[in-house]
């Protein structure tokens, strides 16, 4: 995808209730800049979440393995459906943007709401070229730059008062001076549920395939068992999530409830393992250095690249994003036991059982820091003078262990969510995993 400068992008205000904001945006274009001010200020002055959608053209190439399928008859994909039916019949502006049918949506939640659905739901978009890194859609395939330089033309009262948001929905327009609000909770909880589980998701992938690569350099039975256990919940929370996503009700039918048990036991097993190596540098000497060997007693293989250290890192990984997902779909069952307030439920849930998750991660985090910054001593042993390889396999270990603090963040700044849709020609979506915008 190329920056066009000349295009035209309509976005939609969309609110979680009926609030009361000062008139700010106007009918006026705006820049991407000035969109995020006010996306932003609606946020910090509004007593209901606030977030903005737009509609960009399909990108030519677009992997929709990374996002989760959802069919027409699913209530995300019918309340995207109905707000842009109701804006089109009012506003040039969307009516000409969706004619094709096929689209990329961009809805952003401001950080203030990100916050409250917990610091580890997303995580900052990672340097071009990073292992591991996520991009959207909307990354521009030439400069890897997120495509900018657009304007942005809001979506009119007018356009928006005709929106609904299906069964059990709040819907209209919000109380806003001349502000266009549209109150669309079902579609920002439906936007944020999904975006926020594949997000997991891709987590989980990714832990998976590290170790599964582990694994097969330890040849750790006890290892392999704990990956198999926590890999065969997936097809539960699958099953549950595709159940709830579509408005029915979760029945013990699924296996959910021994997933969460297999879950639960991962979770303990990483808590008592972080204890032991929190402990473990605790009891390191201050301000001295530190032999190798000293720290692969109890960091195993943590100066290789692979080790029984790195697996239990994966481990926990894999286990804190399958516990994510299952908390995103108790959050929306929770959130869709009480229509009036769906949104308002759905962030409450989330973010109290997030915290557990939040901590083990920040603890973690922690942990390879402090790794990362001890000052490491060569081996003491009887002879003065090491061989060439043997200076060679100490280098590369030092560094292996001073790397092991890249990329790492600990209670890092909440950024803005962004969750992007696909939506084709038959009204069906693919919801790609939520990032920080």
């Amino acid at each position: 995808m190329t920056d066009d400068r000349n295009a035209i992008i309509p976005v939609w205000t969309l609110a979680t209730g009926d609030v009361r904001v000062p008139a700010l945006a106007g009918d006026e274009p705006m820049t991407a800049e000035r969109l995020a001010e006010l996306r932003g200020v609606l946020a910090a002055l509004a007593d209901a979440p606030i977030a903005t959608l737009e509609v960009h053209p399909l990108p030519d190439k677009l992997d929709r393995d990374q996002g989760i399928p959802l069919d027409a008859a699913s209530p995300l994909a019918q309340h995207l459906s109905q707000l842009i039916t109701q804006s089109a019949r009012g506003s040039s502006a969307p009516a000409t943007a969706t004619a094709a049918g096929e689209h990329l949506y961009r809805m952003v939640v401001p950080a203030k709401v990100a916050a409250q659905l917990g610091q580890g739901v997303v995580r900052p978009m990672v340097a071009k070229g990073a292992a591991g890194g996520i991009r959207g859609p909307l990354v521009n395939s030439m400069t890897g730059r997120i495509a900018s330089g657009a304007t942005f033309e809001p979506v009119g009262r007018a356009a928006a008062a005709g929106a609904v948001g299906g069964a059990g929905a709040t819907a209209g327009v919000a109380v806003a001076g001349s502000a266009a609000l549209t109150v669309a909770a079902p579609l920002v909880l439906m936007a944020v549920a999904v975006g926020v589980s594949a997000n997991a998701d891709s987590k989980r992938q990714q832990a998976i395939e590290r170790i599964t690569e582990l694994l097969e350099q330890l040849h750790d039975k006890e290892l392999n068992d704990e990956r198999s256990e926590l890999d065969g919940c997936r097809d539960a929370i699958d099953k549950a999530t595709a159940v709830l996503l579509d408005q029915g009700k979760l029945g013990a039918s699924l296996g959910l409830d021994s997933a969460v048990h297999a879950i639960s036991k991962a979770l303990a097993a990483a808590d008592r393992r972080l204890a032991q190596w929190q402990s473990a540098l605790d009891e390191l000497p201050d301000g001295k250095a530190v032999e190798i060997g000293t720290l692969t007693k109890a960091f195993p293989g943590v100066d290789e690249g692979g080790g029984t250290f790195r697996a239990h890192l994966e481990l926990a990984a894999l286990a804190v994003a399958l516990k994510r997902r299952v908390i995103v779909l108790q959050a929306v069952e929770h959130a869709q036991t009480d229509s009036g307030n769906p949104f308002e439920n759905f962030t409450r849930a989330l973010k109290a059982d997030q915290q557990r998750l939040d901590t083990l991660e920040s603890g973690i985090a922690g942990v390879l820091q402090r790794l990362s910054g001890l000052e490491l001593a060569r081996p003491q042993g009887l002879r003065p003078v090491f061989t060439n390889g043997e200076v060679d396999r100490l280098m590369r270990a030092v560094n292996r262990i001073h790397r092991l603090g890249d990329g790492v963040t600990v209670n890092g700044p909440t950024t803005d969510v962004a969750i992007e849709i696909a939506r084709d020609k038959d009204g069906s979506v693919v919801v790609f995993p939520a990032l920080a915008a």
